[in-house]
């Protein structure tokens, strides 16, 4: 699942000042941790309780930065943590592509923004069906950070590669969306149309079934008619043996 990248800061700083850390995660890449100088700590002390905004985006070394480009990418290809290993623009070209690439050749992922149409995608993907619909929640901690112009440009400075990224999923995204809904509706399509001539064929078959009749005008022949014809007779002939023996 990705969010757009300054709800996503905003939650994630919201979430730290209430006490969360990371420190149980060990960041591993290329088979071990990164050193205390290539991920330097933000805060001392047992957690950063309490932190302002502006002390969150002023730490360098705050994974908040970019988190959803950095978790997607393959971060053996840029020397993982060690920031020495090539100059920042190469380093974040290459991160990107990589996150791009990753996320294109996933079977499946969702955007927070779009809750409906995540679970329509999932269903779709691995014709599963959730029992409850997915309800659009808009009213979050992140939302109710009053920000001014300068400080949400400060944020999507801070997280540029999660926000061409996210515009990249999105777009992504609601292609896959379309291309589902058309072929599930031309799916449909083709049943009905499977449906009515199936339909069309039975009926056809019906009609082929029944015995062939003839007007009481004399057109055409069958069964019924021959039956009606002898019936006819055989009452002239009683008729004619009745006059005879009177």
């Amino acid at each position: 699942m990705l969010r757009d990248p300054v709800s996503r800061y905003l939650s994630e700083w919201k979430h730290v000042q209430r006490g969360a850390t990371w420190k149980t995660s060990l960041h591993m890449c290329d088979g071990r941790s990164p050193t205390q100088d290539e991920l330097p700590t933000c805060y001392s002390g047992d957690d950063w309780s309490g932190v302002t905004l502006t002390e969150f985006m002023d730490c360098p070394s705050n994974l908040a930065n970019n988190r959803q480009v950095r978790m997607l990418a393959d971060l053996n290809l840029v020397g993982c943590y060690n920031l020495s290993s090539m100059n920042e623009s190469e380093r974040n070209h290459i991160l990107l592509g990589s996150a791009m690439n990753n996320l294109k050749n996933m079977a499946f992922y969702g955007l927070t923004e779009f809750q409906r149409k995540t679970q329509y995608l999932f269903e779709r993907t691995f014709s599963l069906r959730f029992i409850a619909a997915f309800t659009q929640i808009n009213s979050t901690r992140a939302a109710n950070v009053d920000l001014s112009e300068a400080v949400r440009r400060r944020i999507e400075e801070l997280n540029y590669l999660d926000v061409q990224l996210y515009e990249y999923a999105k777009d992504l995204f609601l292609q896959r969306f379309q291309y589902t809904r058309q072929r599930e509706h031309q799916a449909e399509r083709l049943k009905r149309r499977e449906e009515r001539r199936w339909l069309r064929e039975q009926r056809e078959q019906s009609r082929a079934s029944l015995p062939r009749r003839r007007g009481y005008g004399g057109g055409g022949g069958g069964e019924l008619a021959t039956t009606t014809e002898d019936y006819t007779s055989q009452v002239a002939r009683c008729f004619s043996v009745i006059l005879a023996l009177c």
